[in-house]
């Protein structure tokens, strides 16, 4: 552990901002897996209705800072595919 004031802060908040870091990129990892279940079930409303809530926190997660724009470009684009094959 740290002996700096300064420092000991700064371990507290990074623990804080990864642990909200982690939580709201499990909620995406969630909302993608459930597109791609409805689309393995071959659900097409369900599936384009769970698209547009996915989409919004994979954009919201690079607004966070949480994951790169490409990243997220590519699970976007993987997506929108995956939907629109059914």
């Amino acid at each position: 552990m740290a002996n700096i004031k300064s420092q000991v802060k700064r371990i507290r908040t990074n623990e804080k901002a990864r642990q909200r870091n982690a939580a709201y990129k499990s909620s995406m990892r969630t909302a993608i897996k459930k597109v791609q279940k409805a689309c393995a079930d071959k659900d097409v409303e369900l599936a384009k209705s769970l698209l547009p809530l996915a989409i919004s926190k994979i954009d919201r997660s690079v607004a966070k800072g949480i994951q790169h724009k490409r990243t997220a470009a590519r699970q976007k684009s993987h997506l929108m595919t995956l939907v629109n094959s059914l």
